[in-house]
């Protein structure tokens, strides 16, 4: 997904939680309810990850530098970490303390009408906010379960709003099942157990956010769609005739969202010039590039394969490093020419080098001033 469609899904949501979190605190001043106290607390801490996943959106966006040279853009992984912990230690720590403090300190709601109102405005905002979540999910799903597609999922921003939404959703129906409960049945602490029920389910959602998340911010590979596809460009580069005779193996790294960088090892024909492994480079990065524009950087390890099969030679090795994007402020590598890293080696008709020889000096060289001979 672009990032121009995960910072509008983040925009509305912090708008629609914003909006909802007045609406709550207003509620639970004027009610005395736990239950939408808790359910406050829930919305400003929503409102706050927000904000601090399109700060994070804005820092992953800036262009790679001499100390960053492969950009910035793991740093939205550092900020929806920071989301998942404030979410777990606020949301769920603060709710899961008011429930328990009701539960020893029951007391009836006043004005109910008041909490039913605003939790029906609220069950209509976030249910916009969690349409639009849901829209940009289901068109990055490529027709996985939703599970497996939030597992899969290599944009935090859009799947750390999804599940706050329908986490919000839960906690606002579960608000109104107590609040309810306590009205109608007047059990007072069904008020308290909403609050603790609401703080269960945002600590479920914040432990599953910090597991996911983790993965990314260590270093997690590219999908299997994109390794895929670049061992099968790969091959086929050597199945036309290329220079490419075999595959050593292909590593991947997510950087971000949008970012891959892609490090293959590949053997070449002993008998390929430069000209012939800068043709295949340029062949491979735009095959590449083509179907999967997310990659950004290209590194391929050239080793020469003998003419023997079964055998791989290391007299010669090349390295094709270069960025598979053309964003001109992204530093550029250029290809270190397949001839440089030729390892010198002596011909077998190389002549042997030998001693110089050491003549004997004329007798008269040996003799004194004046012809004598020195004694």
């Amino acid at each position: 997904m672009s990032a121009e469609g995960s910072t509008k899904v983040v925009l509305i949501a912090l708008g629609c939680n914003f909006g909802i979190a007045v609406a709550k605190f207003a509620a639970a001043a004027f009610t005395g309810s736990s239950a939408m106290l808790s359910e406050a607390i829930h919305s400003l801490v929503d409102t706050s990850n927000q904000g601090l996943l399109f700060h994070g959106i804005k820092r992953a966006a800036r262009p790679a530098d001499d100390r960053h040279p492969f950009g910035y853009a793991m740093e939205l992984y550092f900020w929806s970490f920071v989301v998942a912990i404030v979410l777990f230690s606020l949301g769920a720590g603060v709710s899961i303390y008011e429930g328990v403090d009701k539960l020893f300190h029951p007391h009836p709601i006043s004005n109910v009408e008041v909490n039913y109102a605003v939790l029906g405005i609220a069950l209509v905002l976030e249910s916009i906010s969690t349409r639009q979540a849901l829209k940009a999910f289901n068109k990055s799903r490529e027709g996985r379960s939703a599970i497996s597609a939030l597992r899969h999922s290599k944009d935090p921003a859009l799947f750390t709003v999804l599940l706050e939404d329908l986490a919000a959703l839960a906690g606002l129906t579960v608000a109104l099942i107590g609040i309810a409960a306590a009205h109608i049945l007047e059990l007072d602490w069904a008020d308290g157990a909403a609050s603790i029920l609401i703080g269960l389910i945002l600590a479920s959602v914040a432990a599953f956010l910090s597991i996911e998340i983790k993965s990314l911010l260590i270093g997690e590979a590219a999908s299997e769609e994109v390794q895929t596809n670049v061992r099968n460009l790969l091959s086929a580069e050597g199945c036309k005739s290329g220079p490419v005779r075999a595959i050593n193996e292909i590593r991947t790294m997510q950087l971000g969202p949008n970012d891959v960088i892609v490090a293959a090892s590949v053997d070449m024909e002993d008998t390929a010039t430069a000209a012939d492994v800068e043709a295949a480079n340029a062949r491979l990065t735009s095959a590449i590039k083509a179907q999967h524009p997310e990659v950004r950087y290209l590194f391929i390890d050239v080793k020469a394969a003998s003419s023997k099969a079964g055998e791989t030679g290391s007299a010669k090795i090349a390295i094709i490093s270069g960025e598979a994007d053309s964003n001109p402020s992204t530093p550029h590598v250029e290809p270190v020419p397949f001839t440089a890293l030729t390892a010198p080696h002596l011909s077998a008709t190389t002549a042997p080098v030998t001693k110089p020889q050491i003549t004997a000096r004329p007798a008269t060289a040996r003799k004194g001033k004046g012809g004598k001979r020195r004694r």
